[in-house]
């Protein structure tokens, strides 16, 4: 099959390579999916994970990206719940083989189906952005109806599904990025925005939760934002400043099949729309993610025509 590797760290996605690799084996509880699509975080090539095994042994070359829609195409000893031909997606694990392939083995408990009428693409760019907005807000979050959200780049993929859950949560959504992002944001649905680069953070005033996609000083910032008993919750690890009077929680997504599948529903049924910058094939994948310009939304890689 063909597959997207990474050898090189230093190299970044400029060192990426189109190989023939040998089509994976469904293990005990796996399922192996044909790939339609598959997303890609480009953060990836920085975490352990991509270059080194649960044992901390290099596993390279190794093939990154994480999210995928496809149809399984064959079941391992034991594997319950899904069947052959049947339309999934889902997020995959940390330290195995990625989806930057046109098979992938991916245990079956990490996808859910994807409904007939949710295209492939679509299916692809919600795994990561989709449980990521969820988990924080939801479940690291406690979000409420009524509460205030600052959602930090709200014109990204994942920061405007933090807005339109928040909003679909009864929330007061604040978005932020740079200038060019702000009709963005606010086409997604934030009430107001904040201009990274011009305005000062600080006048948002107190907030009941900050989700953060950005960290370093944005997130030391950001803690001072939130008024008592609120809570900063990062995606990019722990932040050096807490609030006074509240709670700071950094997290790791986790597939949830449950909530994948609340996810795509509100997709189906036009709650919840999707970011989606660029779509190549995977012959182009390399050039897609090397971009001569700034991209807003997220890169899918359409692996079957």
């Amino acid at each position: 099959m063909k597959a997207i590797v990474v050898t090189d760290k230093a190299a970044g996605t400029a060192g990426m390579k189109l190989v023939e690799r040998r089509k994976p084996q469904a293990a005990i509880n796996d399922v192996v999916v044909q790939v339609h699509a598959s997303g890609f975080v480009g953060t990836e090539l920085a975490w352990p994970s991509t270059w080194t095994d649960r044992l901390d042994r290099d596993r390279t070359p190794s093939i990154p990206g994480h999210e995928l829609a496809g149809v399984v195409s064959a079941l391992g000893y034991g594997t319950t719940g899904l069947s052959v031909g049947q339309r999934v997606f889902g997020l995959t694990d940390w330290t195995r083989d990625g989806t930057l392939a046109e098979y992938a083995a991916v245990e079956a408990r990490n996808l859910a189906p994807l409904p007939g009428d949710v295209d492939f693409t679509v299916g692809a760019s919600l795994p990561i952005s989709g449980l990521t907005a969820w988990q924080g807000l939801f479940e690291h979050g406690r979000l409420r109806a009524g509460q205030s959200v600052l959602a930090h780049g709200a014109a990204g993929a994942v920061g405007s599904m933090v807005t339109q859950l928040a909003r679909l949560a009864g929330a007061y959504v604040i978005g932020t990025g740079r200038a060019a992002d702000r009709q963005k944001a606010l086409e997604f649905g934030a009430q107001e925005f904040v201009d990274l680069d011009n305005d000062a953070l600080e006048d948002v005033g107190g907030v009941d939760l900050v989700l953060d996609v950005i960290g370093g000083d944005i997130g030391k910032r950001s803690a001072g934002l939130i008024r008592a008993g609120g809570t900063l919750v990062s995606v990019v690890g722990p932040s050096t400043a807490r609030p006074a009077d509240g709670l700071a929680v950094d997290f790791v997504v986790e597939s949830d099949r449950a909530q994948l599948s609340e996810i795509v529903q509100r997709v189906r049924d036009g709650r919840l729309r999707t970011n989606i910058g660029t779509v190549a094939a995977l012959d182009d994948a390399i050039a897609a993610f090397n971009p001569t310009e700034r991209i807003s939304g997220k890169t899918i890689i359409r692996v079957r025509p």
